[in-house]
């Protein structure tokens, strides 16, 4: 494979002077900004940061090849720049990638403090897995196999006893490494998450995985676009120096430039930190995923006794007979696909706080105009709003079926009213992409009733003693959170507002006769604010509405209060 590929750096180079000089070679070639340092000095990972006491490997072996010294020469970058000689190298599978894309929206959303790159993952998982073994993932994303590390039995690596009745690593004696970004079990206890909306938190899922891998990068607080928490980041996954240096390198590697290759097809890695040159993190039998849990951080690469199995390298395709050149891999349903269009119908729209009733669902198809099973989506959030997919995620990667069509999980709408995009793209491209527009309308009430009956008096220039309390109502359920006026009006057929009579009180103190935005709470009931008298007597007239179509009226009465009875007359001696 190096020879096939270009220069690269096996097992036997990655000491820690041709680390470093790796890393500084792909990063001299780089517009001005932050530049790895991982010798010491500022803004890196001295001895004296300390990294915590477990990993999210276990410590366990990891690859080591480097990438090429010659780098994808990205648009912008420096004209410098030798011509790339590892392609190869630079492609990342559809799947992986996407779920890499995925996982640093996911993190932008959730945690924009900590500046997640997706590259960082790209890097981890090439150095952890090879990109879950040159992606062999399924339609889900999850490996053809399980990718499991050496037994963590104390012989050359950590000694840890099993913690998941091998419900994830098949081991009910000790633990291994599991999946595509090689968890311990004991990690993806509190780590796992579910990142492909499948309701399961499975390590050996790659959209699961990343997403796990990007929060516990993020733990603590880190802010992965400063050098010294990025490093610390990179050692919390395995406290190797070493490890450090090569997944920096990946890192800048992959910053100057990929490009999206057919999932099954990408480059495996060769050297081994456990000096098993050409083994792999075994693959075996698919394991079935243990109990769902919460996030857990990642733990654990394996150790080398038994010696892992050994994963083939890939080979070129055979030559035609006679010579000639050779067949390129068949592209994959998602480099096939041309045109995105809209599977729905209808209009998308949703009340505040409610579920989109119409589902999300983009059809896909080839340049043939026939539909593309197989192919990921990436479905996002895009605009002003805080609707959020089921998960609280703004972009979710889906699948087509085998009618060439993808559903989006449920689209929640936040209580931010007003349009906003649903965009449907293909995973690593701009276009063809399909834009609809989605709708979130205010809380609903249908009905407004008064709590009680007592009738409303006041004295004129007193206020009314007892306050006015209604519930709001839809379909008949409690309506929360939805918004009542409140307007003294003229008179029943005439809801102008008086000028006369009961008033609010603003901020300030001054007479206000109109109220607006007032919010029923989360059993829908209200209770105004206190409502004064002027000068005037009479019958006045109280209406309240809410969206929806709910209106109640309701009557106050102002008047002098009753004379006192005179004293009688003392008579005349």
């Amino acid at each position: 494979m190096a020879a096939l590929f270009g220069r690269r750096l096996r097992k036997g180079a990655t000491t820690t002077a041709v680390a470093a000089a790796a890393v500084a070679a792909l990063s001299a070639s780089q517009a001005p900004g932050v530049t790895p340092t991982t010798t010491g000095g500022e803004g890196s990972a001295s001895e004296s940061a300390t990294p915590p006491e477990t990993s999210a490997t276990g410590n366990s072996p990891y690859y080591t090849d480097l990438p090429p010294l010659n780098t994808p020469n990205k648009p912008g970058a420096s004209i410098n720049l030798p011509v790339a000689t590892g392609p190869a190298e630079a492609g990342i599978p559809a799947t992986v990638l996407g779920a890499y894309k995925q996982a640093e929206a996911a993190l932008a959303a959730s945690d924009p403090a900590c500046r997640l790159p997706w590259q960082l993952l790209a890097a981890i998982g090439k150095v952890e897995s090879g990109q879950a073994r040159g992606g062999r993932v399924d339609a889900n994303g999850t490996t053809t196999s399980a990718i499991l590390g050496p037994v963590l039995n104390g012989v050359g690596f950590a000694n840890i006893s099993d913690t998941d009745d091998g419900a994830y690593d098949g081991d009910r004696t000790h633990d291994r490494a599991v999946g595509p970004m090689q968890f311990i079990p004991s990690t993806w206890a509190g780590w796992g998450q579910d990142g492909n909306g499948d309701g399961r938190k499975d390590p050996n899922n790659i959209y699961d995985a990343a997403l796990a891998a990007g929060k516990y990068l993020c733990a603590g607080g880190r802010d992965l676009s400063v050098p010294s928490d990025l490093d610390r980041a990179i050692l919390s996954y395995n406290h190797s120096q070493e490890y450090l240096r090569t997944v920096l390198s990946w890192f800048e590697y992959y910053k100057r430039g990929t490009h999206q290759v057919p999932d099954g097809t990408g480059v495996l890695p060769v050297g081994r930190s456990d000096s098993s040159s050409g083994a792999s993190p075994s693959p075996t039998a698919p394991v079935t995923p243990g109990p769902s849990a919460g996030p857990s951080q990642p733990v654990g690469t394996p150790s080398p006794t038994p010696p892992p199995t050994t994963t083939p390298p890939m080979t070129p395709p055979p030559t035609k007979p006679g010579g000639g050149a050779t067949t390129p891999p068949a592209p994959s349903p998602t480099e096939t696909v041309t045109v995105v269009e809209d599977a729905a119908g209808g209009q998308l729209t949703a009340v505040a706080g409610q579920e989109f009733a119409q589902p999300v669902k983009a059809r896909a198809k080839n340049a043939r105009g026939l539909a593309v099973p197989g192919a990921s989506l990436v479905v996002e959030v895009v605009g002003d709003t805080d609707a959020r997919f089921s998960g609280d995620r703004r972009s979710v990667v889906v699948r087509t079926g085998a009618d060439g069509v993808a559903v989006a999980p449920a689209l929640l709408a936040g209580e931010r009213t007003g349009a906003f995009t649903v965009r449907v793209t293909v995973v690593g491209r701009v276009a063809p992409r399909l834009d609809r527009t989605a709708t979130v309308t205010q809380r609903q009430a249908d009905e407004l009733t008064r709590a009680g009956d007592k009738e409303l008096t006041a004295a004129p220039g007193a206020e009314f003693a007892d306050a006015v309390e209604v519930r709001a109502a839809f379909n008949g359920a409690a309506a929360a959170g939805v918004a009542v006026t409140a307007t003294m009006i003229i008179a029943a057929d005439d809801p102008a507002e008086n000028t006369k009579g009961p008033y609010f009180k603003d901020a300030e103190g001054n007479p206000v006769r109109t109220l607006a935005e007032l919010r029923t709470g989360a059993d829908g009931a209200l209770v105004l604010p206190k409502i004064y008298a002027d000068d005037q007597t009479g019958t006045f007239l109280l209406r309240l509405t809410a969206p929806g179509g709910a209106t109640l009226t309701i009557e106050l009465q102002v008047a002098a209060p009753p004379a006192e009875p005179s004293a009688p007359a003392t008579p005349t001696p």
